[in-house]
């Protein structure tokens, strides 16, 4: 079963605020050169895809996608 997992999605060009909701939740940071930063928990696999699906709708440029360590508070979500 997978568990959920911290993302951490770079993006060319600046996204305001408000499309949090649109974007699974994620926050939204704006870097000094002019990238934005999509940050947090993804469900699964398939809610990855699924952000990545709209990100391109969009026509955004992803620089990259990190799946950044998982705290233990989310590991103990893990069904065996």
């Amino acid at each position: 079963m997978y568990k959920p997992h911290i993302y951490k999605i770079q993006i060319a060009g600046l996204i305001s605020e408000n499309w949090s909701d649109w974007f699974e939740g994620l926050t939204i940071q704006h870097t000094s050169e002019g990238k934005t930063i999509l940050n947090g928990v993804l469900a699964d696999q398939a809610a990855l895809l699924g952000l990545l699906a709209k990100i391109h709708s969009l026509n955004l440029k992803i620089i990259s996608v990190t799946r950044e360590p998982t705290p233990t508070r989310l590991d103990s979500t893990e069904q065996d």
